[in-house]
This record gives structure tokens, sequence and C-alpha cells, in this order.
């Protein structure tokens, strides 16, 4: 449960306050029949609508919001951004406006299934309410802001019979599932290497940098002048469980919050999300073993453009031992700078004992491809998606599971933030996945698990 405290710092308007009493008694009353929600909601058919609580209604909780509101019922839409929460209600003009998250679950009898696009830094908690309270959950990625609070919404997710689906939408798509295909039936070989990259080169750099990769802000320290908050935005709400910041324009609107180590954790746990998933899956991969990054010197507040980290995992499922390399920014694989593959900006590189095969979101070749000229691809055995939030609508309806369920995407996201992890200690660290904890590296555990502002505690 998210337990507040009295601090003003936290609550400092009447948007802001939420009646603990209420929320402690609606939670005792789920804490008690854990299953109520979901037992009622999967007997009804399958054509009944759903009524949802969206938490976060622009960016890519508008997406979200605009992917499931032709087909269920919006009844509760909350946003600490007014200008955003306008928009959402003219088009759902019947649904409740909330401006703090926590009153949402006020009104838990009212709607199924919730919906979090929130910042990355309060996906966690807006999550772990709505589970704690039996309601099916669709979280945008990064599932959690931390490798603790992603084993939380694991763990949390294990106690109930809910439908879970984490937002990384080209999951779904059909070239994903192909490259699962070609990989788990052995078409280059035993997998043992693979390397992954992303060009996109967004955080910490220079002016010159940021505008030749094509970054939305140059900064390089915090500042320390503020701006006026704009208006409609509840400032204080919208750090929740961060540490208190004077509003400065370089940190706000989104994506700039993301190179912020306070709310985001950088391109390696956003596109992340989406580039390491197909490793993930394809190789059966779950906790490392070890991880080593590099990049520029770490910085306190802001996250790298550039940098790499190296996971070892160790046998799996008849897979042998696999190295995963991650790349982004200027950095790139070897074989890729010596030209020893086609020079796609983005991509994956599964290298195997027969072969290579390159990924991309889009499209993949079998390499050298000479050698693969009279390949036979096996028959197609994974079903195809309807799409990511479609699957987690069908999914709350039915007993069927989804492709992004908090347990992998909850993998999934320990593991990118363990790469930040490294990078921020300037070690190689050791993974005690049971423990959740680097025992080679205890300075590490600060980056695992952070404190939160008085007043926020997720347990």
């Amino acid at each position: 449960m998210i337990r507040q405290g009295t601090n003003t710092a936290v609550a400092t308007s009447s948007q802001s306050k939420i009646d603990r009493r209420r929320f402690l008694q609606a939670s005792a009353v789920v804490a008690a029949s854990p299953f109520a929600a979901p037992a009622i909601l999967r007997a009804r058919g399958v054509s009944e609508k759903l009524n949802i609580a969206v938490i976060g209604s622009g960016g890519r909780g508008a997406a979200n919001l605009a992917a499931v509101a032709g087909t269920e019922n919006i009844v509760s839409l909350c946003d600490v951004n007014q200008n955003n929460l306008g928009r959402a209600s003219a088009a759902h003009p019947k649904a409740r406006t909330v401006v703090d998250f926590r009153k949402v679950f006020d009104h838990a009898n009212e709607f199924d299934a919730v919906i979090v696009s929130t910042c990355e830094h309060t996906h966690a908690f807006a999550t772990l309410a709505a589970l704690q309270l039996g309601k099916h959950v669709y979280c945008e990625k990064p599932l959690t802001h931390s490798v603790w609070e992603a084993r939380i919404i694991r763990e949390a997710t294990a106690k109930v019979k809910v439908a879970t689906q984490m937002g990384i939408q080209i999951h779904s798509g059909s070239n994903y599932r192909r490259v699962v295909e070609l990989i788990q039936t052995g078409a280059i070989g035993p997998v043992r290497e693979a390397h992954v990259w992303t060009s996109r080169a967004w955080g910490l750099q220079s002016a010159d940098d940021a505008k030749k990769f094509g970054d939305i802000v140059a900064v390089q320290e915090r500042p320390k002048t503020a701006d006026p908050i704009p208006a409609g935005l509840d400032w204080d709400l919208w750090l929740g469980p961060a540490p208190e910041r004077a509003f400065n324009n370089v940190y706000f609107p989104g994506p700039k919050w993301y190179r912020w180590w306070e709310w985001g954790s950088g391109t390696m746990s956003d596109l992340g999300s989406h580039f390491n998933d197909l490793p993930f899956w394809a190789l059966k991969l779950q906790s490392p073993l070890t991880i080593e990054a590099s990049g520029p010197p770490p910085h306190p507040d802001l996250a790298p453009a550039s940098m790499q980290a190296t996971y070892q995992y160790g046998p799996r499922e008849g897979m042998p031992p696999v190295t995963l390399t991650w790349y982004q920014g200027v950095n790139k694989p070897k074989i890729w700078t010596d030209m020893g593959i086609p020079q796609w900006d983005s991509g994956h590189l599964f290298v195997g004992d027969k072969g290579m095969l390159l990924s991309d979101y889009g499209r993949h070749l079998l390499l050298p491809e000479a050698d693969f000229k009279d390949f036979k691809r096996p028959e197609p055995f994974i079903p195809e998606s309807p799409g990511q939030q479609a699957e987690w609508i069908r999914a709350c309806k039915s007993d069927l599971k989804t492709s992004c369920d908090f347990e992998y995407s909850g993998l999934l996201t320990e593991a990118n933030h363990l790469g930040n992890v490294a990078y921020r200690v300037g070690k190689k660290i050791e993974w005690d996945a049971e423990k959740l904890r680097c025992p080679n590296t205890p300075e590490a555990d600060k980056f695992i698990r952070r404190e939160y502002r008085k007043g926020w505690k997720l347990a």
C-alpha cells in the first residue's frame, strides 16, 4: 500500500490532500477478499465493457486512452496537469476527473481496471495501489523507477489474479515474433552472444552534441534558478515521492524529465524496454549474473547520452550461457563499426554457432545471407497479437494471458535498471537476484532502492 503522511511538502493544496482513512478502509476491504473484483469481472461476457480509470491522460496516456476508449467505458480521468485533464474530459465528459492519483482509489468500486501513464517515478505508486485493490493494470514502460520497485510490483502481482501488461507496443508486432521463432528453433544454432544498440543520444552531453544528435534540450548541470510553474500544473504532485525541486523548464514537459535520475533512468530504461525486450524474449532471459558498464564519468543528476552495458547470463532451458551488450548513442558493436554487418541505426544482433540474425523493429536478416538462401523458415507458432492494449483488454475479460505481464516485464525492468546501477557505481557488479543486492558492491544499494520524500512510502 502507498502510505501518505501529513507532511505539508507533499500535500500543499486541497487537490493534493488525501482522505487517508477512506483510502485505508478501501484497502482493508479488498485485503479481506483480494480476488473479489476480478472474480466478478471474469464472470462477465467478453462483449461487456470494462470500466476503466486512466491515471495520466497526456502524452502516452492520451494514446493509451484513445486505444481503449472506443470499446470500453472510461469512468475516471486523472492528471496533475489540468490542460491534459481538460482535453481528456472534453472527450469523456461523464468520467470523474481527479488531479491526485491517490484520490482515484477513493472510488475503487466504480472501475475494474486501471491504465497508468504517469511519469516513470510514480509508476510503481499508482500500479501497486491498483494491484492491492484487485484491479487489472496496464502500465507504460518502464514499469518502475528502480530495481526494488520492480520487485515489489512483481511480488504484489503474484498475490492477485488480475491481467497485467506493460506498454511495449513493438512486442505486439509480427517481426519480433518471427525473430523469436527463428532463435528458439535453432536457425542460427545456440546463441552465445547478443548485441542491442540504439542511436538515440539524449542526456548529458555538450550543447553542440545535443544539437548534432537532435536532443530536445541541452543541459549539463542542475539549474540553480526557478522558472514560473506552467498554468494548470500541480508541480508538487508531479514531484510525488521524488525530492523537492524548484520548477525549471529543463525538467518539463516530457520527455525532458527522463534524463534526470530523480524522475527517469535515461535511454537505458526507456528504449531499453523496447529493444532489450527482443533478446529477453527470444533467449528466455531472467536475472543476469554480472553487469559491467562504461561511458563518461557518472553525473549525480543526469543520465548519459551515450554508454554501454554488458550482461552475463547463465544457461537457461537448454540454452547456453550468453553475453548481452547494450549500446546507446554513439556507442556501437565492434562488428558494426568494422562494417561487418549492415549499418542499421538501431538493432539487435544475435550471434549463433551457425550464423547471425540481425533485426530491428520491423525487419530482420539471417547472415551471411548467402548461407541462408535456401533456408526453410519454421511455420509460425507464436499467435499474432491484436495490439498491446487490446491484448490486455482481452485478458481482463478471459483467462488468456498477456505477453508482457508484470512477471515478464518486471524482470526486464530489473535488468535494464541494473545496467544503470553498474554504470553509476563504476564497477562490474555481481547480482544476487534472490537477495536483491550486489554482494561485491554494497555501494550499489542506494541505486537499487532509494529513499522517498517524507510522506511517501511504497510497501
